[in-house]
């Protein structure tokens, strides 16, 4: 038996070492010269350094992650601070403030003045309860999106998760981030970035791990066809090469979601995207600078602090994606130093442009989301465009590909 997985993002890196540590046979086959997805690291001529494509947030209680990376050997790739800590500033006041929940899920930190969100009360945070319980609809109508705690903590912790402006948001989507995070307590939600990279971190290992399991992986090559026959896939089609099938084979197919639909006769995806901008600055940070802080009265979001390097994070940014790229990094890099108090002119810089980062979170896009299972016996869908419970985030991409490799070894259900 061979398992083929078309796709090398995340969720397909996680279906073939889940499927690799249980001793089936996996071929990976990726279009691109590189594995990784949209969690990839490049060496940038422009500023000299290997940098991420973007920004790419954890948290503590990410369970997939944690278990993904532990298979891998990889637990200590993640950088962050011990417990959770938000610090944030808001540029049109000049305020600075940081969150810090408490380890425990009993949220005893929004009664302390140094932990909570500035200028709230209880009130404040019970107005937002139903972003801890909604199950249909929009983020603003399950909840009262006003008032400081929504400002100043959940607008842009849900900005982030969702990728798109939180209120139009799925509340489903919504409620099962906070659950998952801030419901569960700081020892959930601290938050973790890869170190020194997204490829050293998430794919190098991965790749590495197969590699030892006598995995095979085919780079450059694209799926362009599947020969569906009898209920099954036949043969893999790439270009004019074509790859048989043996009756026991199956296929994973971790492709955008886009290139799913062209593949799958009357498969159903979103079809609605929101960009992510992404800037890189080649400046060492101030010392003592966080390395991860929040900004409010901006268009930067979210500001990475790295040891070589800053770099910025705009989402739900489809407004920006058509502006010239100088006009973007001048423009983040004076919010950017205003943040970090750094008077530097516009150092060494770059400019990435995800312009389909994620799904639009919408109630309507989220009721487009397929299942792992299609209407052909050996044919399993992962990534995270599919009906994960999750927005389009790294837990979500790797929940995926571990739920299709448990589908190939308990069978799919009839």
């Amino acid at each position: 038996m061979t398992v083929h997985v078309v796709g090398a993002g995340l969720a397909g890196l996680a279906a073939a070492t889940a499927l690799s540590e249980r001793g089936t046979y996996v071929r990976v086959w990726e279009a691109s010269a590189q594995a990784g997805g949209r969690c990839r690291s490049y060496f940038d001529a422009q500023l000299g350094l290997t940098i991420d494509n973007g920004n790419h947030l954890v948290l503590s209680g990410n369970a997939a992650v944690r278990a993904y990376l532990r298979r891998l050997g990889a637990e200590d790739r993640l950088a962050g601070p011990p417990d959770a800590r938000f610090p944030f500033v808001d540029l049109s006041s000049g305020e600075r403030w940081s969150i810090r929940p408490n380890a425990g899920p009993i949220p005893w930190w929004i009664l302390k003045r140094d932990r909570g969100v500035p200028g709230a009360g209880l009130l404040d945070y019970l107005r937002l309860a139903g972003l801890f319980t909604g199950s249909g609809g929009r983020v603003d109508e399950a909840a009262d999106c006003r008032g400081p705690v929504w400002e100043r903590l959940m607008h842009p912790f849900l900005l982030a998760a969702l990728n798109l402006e939180p209120g139009d948001g799925a509340a489903a989507l919504a409620a099962r981030v906070c659950r998952e995070t801030l419901g569960r307590g700081g020892g959930a939600c601290a938050p973790r970035i890869a170190a020194p990279s997204l490829a050293a971190a998430f794919v190098d290992p991965a790749l590495a791990y197969l590699e030892s399991r006598g995995a095979e992986i085919d780079l450059q090559r694209r799926l362009t066809a599947m020969d569906l026959t009898a209920g099954r896939v036949a043969a893999l089609r790439f270009g004019d090469a074509a790859t048989p099938l043996g009756p026991g084979d199956e296929v994973v197919l971790a492709v955008p979601p886009w290139v799913a639909a062209d593949l799958v006769p009357g498969l159903t995806v979103p079809d609605a995207f929101e960009s992510i901008v992404n800037g890189h600055f080649r400046i060492a940070p101030p010392a003592g600078a966080p390395l991860i802080s929040g900004v409010l009265g901006a268009t930067v979001q979210w500001i990475f602090c790295f040891e070589d390097r800053v770099s910025v994070t705009v989402s739900a940014a489809n407004h920006l994606v058509n502006a010239s790229r100088e006009t973007l990094a001048r423009r983040l890099w004076e919010e950017t130093a205003q943040a970090l108090g750094l008077a530097a002119a516009l150092p060494p810089w770059q400019i990435v442009k995800e312009k389909r980062a994620t799904f639009e979170a919408s109630p309507a896009q989220e009721a487009r989301r397929p299942g792992p299972n299609t209407a052909w016996a050996n044919l399993i869908l992962a990534g995270d465009w599919t009906d994960t419970g999750l927005p389009a985030t790294i837990e979500g991409a790797i929940r995926s590909g571990f739920r299709a490799a448990d589908l190939i070894r308990h069978g799919k259900p009839s």
